[in-house]
């Protein structure tokens, strides 16, 4: 079997091995079924126990109160981006607002602006985005109809440690990057929502947690795979359902609950190997220039930068001799950014530990 290396990729992101095992038996027949799960009907009994485990399993690992739905959607977090205005804020006369901690943030917002008026309740934008909000420093209005807001900001390494305090007004979050990171108080949430590819499976399945009140809001005159209500009368099944996508949720959740033990372990854990990034970062006496502030490090992607950039390239070659991949921060913050979502080991962040010390001692 080929080697595989230490991916530290922000997404399609790295997944659990005993996942991609169990996927990769069923790949060509699946037990008792007699062809592969890409073969299957979303119709079939199969496919029908796989979405209703995989949903199950996410009410477990969440704790979700009666009163909200679990769907299974498509599109990505971009699609919601437009789907959560256009089934809470068209037609309202309320405006939404809209907490902007980094570039996701700043893609949702002018979808929710398409749809009708929206507010920014707060944007970091002054310092690039390095921290996230105080609840004192939220503008909010007490009336709107939603208040939005990214709760890991993949690119700049931020992100919310507890939620938002909004009042009474339904709370949006699009928790994209660190989805199952966590054990989450859904009660406090109207939606919660969560492209797979980066804590829970492969593209092309988007998770919605969102309660029965707004979803019965959906207006009517909505395109049926834009109402979250028309998705949640058929299951999740309106139409064709991404059926592998949906099936490695079902695996990578089973691995959460059976392997892990479930959220509280999970984030245990996260805290651990992200910090073991952190005391190499505060202990290079400059060396490694973090992004984030301290209060609001993201435990999902670390982010960095090295005191000259001739040094970038050496880092990447000596980063990769080791098997350390896809290290590269993005343009907009520069540098350097370890995605270690909840699959990467904690014997690959240890590795880039070892790594970042050994080449600040080298290169300072």
């Amino acid at each position: 079997m080929e080697k595989r290396v230490f991916d530290f990729s922000p997404g399609p992101a790295v997944l659990p091995v005993p996942a991609l095992e169990e996927a990769q038996r069923n790949l060509v027949v699946m037990p008792g079924v007699g062809i592969s799960i890409l073969e299957i009907s979303h119709r079939s009994p199969t496919f029908t126990q796989i979405i209703e485990k995989a949903e199950a399993n996410l009410r477990r690992l969440l704790s979700v109160p009666e009163g909200y739905q679990v769907l299974f959607l498509q599109g990505g977090a971009h699609l919601q981006f437009a789907m959560v205005p256009m089934n809470l804020l068209r037609g309202t006369g309320k405006s939404a607002d809209y907490v902007v901690t980094g570039s996701w943030g700043k893609k949702a917002l002018p979808e929710a602006e398409r749809q009708g008026k929206a507010r920014v309740a707060w944007d970091g934008k002054a310092t690039n985005f390095n921290r996230v909000p105080k609840d004192s420093e939220l503008k909010l209005d007490g009336n709107a109809a939603y208040v939005h807001f990214t709760s890991n900001e993949t690119i700049q390494g931020v992100q919310f440690s507890t939620e938002p305090n909004v009042g009474k007004v339904p709370l949006v979050c699009d928790a994209s990057s660190d989805f199952l990171h966590r054990p989450l108080p859904i009660d406090k949430y109207g939606i919660v929502y969560a492209c797979a590819q980066k804590n829970l499976g492969p593209a092309g399945v988007t998770v919605v947690v969102v309660r029965d009140d707004l979803v019965a809001a959906s207006p009517d005159d909505l395109p049926a795979m834009l109402s979250y209500r028309v998705m949640a009368e058929g299951k999740s099944l309106y139409n064709t359902a991404p059926i592998f996508a949906v099936y490695v949720v079902k695996l990578v959740t089973d691995w959460l609950l059976d392997e892990i033990g479930g959220l509280d372990k999970m984030h245990a854990l996260n805290k651990k190997k992200a910090g073991l990034l952190y005391d190499v970062i505060d202990g290079s006496e400059g060396f490694y220039d973090g992004h984030a502030e301290p209060a609001s490090r993201s435990l999902m992607n670390v982010t960095f930068r090295l005191p000259k950039p001739e040094l970038e390239k050496k880092f990447v070659d000596g980063a990769a001799q080791r098997d350390l991949h896809s290290l590269k921060g993005h343009r907009s913050v520069g540098g350097f950014r370890a995605s270690i979502y909840n699959a990467m080991p904690i014997e690959g962040v240890q590795r880039l530990a070892d790594f970042m010390q050994e080449f600040c001692k080298q290169n300072r």
